[in-house]
């Protein structure tokens, strides 16, 4: 698993748990050409947002239940 910073990982979940957001708005905001610095990656692979069912032709990537409670238990719920 990468060195992400933690703070990162929060403040895209943070933006998630506002709203599911569509996968292409995700991938724009969040994916970077750093390989030391995979956010989005992260957060997948550590099960702290996913993909949901298409609405409308659209993936959404939305918080886990995981990644909502890692949020509460750091005070940013």
């Amino acid at each position: 698993m990468s060195e992400t910073p933690q703070a990162l990982i929060l403040d895209l979940v943070e933006w998630l748990a506002e709203r599911p957001r569509p996968e292409g708005e995700v991938l724009e905001v969040w994916r970077t050409s750093c390989p030391r610095l995979t956010v989005w990656e992260d957060a997948l692979d550590r099960g702290l947002v996913s993909r949901q069912s298409p609405v409308g032709g659209m993936l959404l990537v939305a918080p886990t239940e995981k990644g909502l409670a890692l949020l509460r238990a750091e005070g940013r719920d």
